[in-house]
C-alpha cells in the first residue's frame, strides 16, 4: 500500500508545474534551436515544455526529440501531435487543453526568450495575485538578405487590481497592450473557466483573442523588462502584403474573424469600457479596409465599393452611439461610414486612409 501511494505522490510531482511554455511548431527547423536553447537556459525550474506538432514536413520535431533525449531538462518536454495539420488557431487551443502547468506562456517556434524571462514574469504574478503579467519585447525585422532592423515595444511598469482598471487602460489607445498572445505569463484557469478559444484561421487569430482579454482579467502586471525577442521575417504571416496576389478569401477570413469580436458586445454591453472596446474593435475594421483598398491591384477577386463599405457596418445603433461619453466622435465617424452610399463610404474611407499614410 504505501508502495503504491510513493507511486502516486511521484507521478503527481512529475505532472504539475508552475508554468507550461507552450509552442505551435510547423516547419520550424531553420529556427527551432535557438528557440529550444532559450527554453533550456531558464533560471526558473518550474517548467513544462509543451509542443504542438502540427505534422509539418521538416526536422523540427527530430531536432526537439535530440533534447528530449540530451538535455538534463529533456524530461520536462512533452509533444503532442495534432490529427493532421490544423493550423496555428487549433494548435493554441490544443496547447490551452493539454498545458500541465499553472500558467501558461506562448511562444512562437521562431523567437526566443531571455533566460530570466519566466523567472520574474512568474515572480511578479506572485507578488500582486494576477491573473495576467505582461512583458515588454524586442521586434527585429530579417529580410532576405539577413539585414536585421530592431524595435523596442516597451510597456511602462503598471499594476492594474481593480475591476475595469486594465479594460479602460488597454483600450484608451490603440495599442496600449500588445496583439500577440506570446509574452504573456496567463492564469490556465482564466482561459479554459471563459473557454477562450482560437479560431481556425492563420493572420490575426491572436488579434481575435488578446484583443478580449482585458474583459475576462482584473489583475495584471505590466513588466518593461524586454524579455521576449520576436523575429519578423520575409515570407512569413506577418508579411502578409508583401505577395503579388492575394486571395480575397483569406481577407475574408480576417474580416469574418474581427466580425465575430465586433458582434459580441452584448456581453459588455453595461461595462464602462465599451466606447473604448467599440472604438478599437471598429478601427481594426478600418484599418482592414484601408489595406483593401491600398492592396486592390493585388486581391483576386475584387472587392465591390459595396463590400469595402459593409466591412464598416457597426454592432450597436446610431442611438446607443450617441450616449458615449467616452471617444464619441471617432465613434460615430466610423459609424458613418458604415451607412452611407458606398460610393460616398469608400471615397471617404480612401481619404482618411491617405491622410494617415495607410494608403
Amino acid at each position: 500500500m504505501w508502495f503504491l501511494i510513493i507511486i502516486l505522490w511521484n507521478h503527481e510531482d512529475m505532472s504539475s508545474y508552475e508554468v507550461t511554455i507552450a509552442i505551435p511548431v510547423y516547419n520550424a527547423e531553420r529556427h527551432i534551436r535557438e528557440t529550444m536553447d532559450s527554453i533550456m537556459e531558464q533560471t526558473f525550474p518550474n517548467i513544462e515544455i509543451l509542443i504542438c506538432d502540427d505534422c509539418g514536413y521538416d526536422q523540427s520535431i527530430e531536432i526537439i526529440h535530440e533534447y528530449q533525449h540530451s538535455h538534463p531538462r529533456g524530461k520536462d518536454i512533452r509533444i503532442v501531435r495534432q490529427p493532421w495539420n490544423m493550423g496555428i488557431g487549433n494548435a493554441r487551443n490544443r496547447l490551452i487543453d493539454e498545458a500541465r502547468g499553472r500558467y501558461l506562456y506562448f511562444m512562437d517556434a521562431d523567437d526566443t526568450i531571455s533566460p530570466y524571462t519566466i523567472e520574474l514574469m512568474v515572480r511578479s504574478a506572485r507578488e500582486c495575485d494576477a491573473e495576467f503579467v505582461y512583458a515588454s519585447y524586442e521586434r527585429i525585422e530579417v529580410s532576405d538578405s539577413g539585414k536585421t532592423k530592431s524595435t523596442m515595444c516597451c510597456y511602462p511598469f503598471l499594476k492594474f487590481l481593480n475591476e475595469d482598471e486594465f479594460a479602460n487602460f488597454a483600450y484608451l489607445k490603440y495599442d496600449n497592450i500588445q496583439a500577440p498572445v506570446w509574452n504573456i505569463l496567463m492564469l490556465v484557469e482564466v482561459l479554459r473557466k471563459n473557454e477562450i478559444r482560437f479560431q481556425p484561421v492563420n493572420y490575426w487569430e491572436d488579434f481575435a483573442v488578446s484583443i478580449d482579454f482585458p474583459t475576462y482579467v482584473t489583475r495584471v502586471v505590466l513588466l518593461p523588462d524586454v524579455t521576449y525577442r520576436y523575429f519578423c521575417r520575409s515570407g512569413s504571416l506577418s508579411h502578409f502584403q508583401e505577395r503579388t496576389v492575394i486571395r480575397k478569401e483569406e481577407i475574408q477570413q480576417t474580416i469574418d474573424l474581427i466580425n465575430k469580436l465586433k458582434w459580441s458586445t452584448e456581453r459588455i454591453k453595461n461595462e464602462s469600457y465599451l466606447p473604448l472596446r467599440t472604438y478599437k474593435v471598429m478601427l481594426t475594421e478600418f484599418y482592414i479596409a484601408c489595406t483593401i483598398l491600398h492592396e486592390e491591384k493585388k486581391i483576386r477577386p475584387a472587392y465591390t465599393k459595396r463590400e469595402v463599405r459593409d466591412i464598416m457596418r457597426s454592432p450597436l445603433r446610431l442611438p446607443e452611439v450617441i450616449r458615449f461619453k467616452q471617444a464619441l466622435i471617432p465613434n460615430l465617424i466610423l459609424h458613418l461610414f458604415g451607412v452611407l452610399p458606398p460610393s460616398v463610404s469608400v471615397f471617404l474611407i480612401r481619404m482618411l486612409g491617405k491622410r494617415k499614410g495607410l494608403i
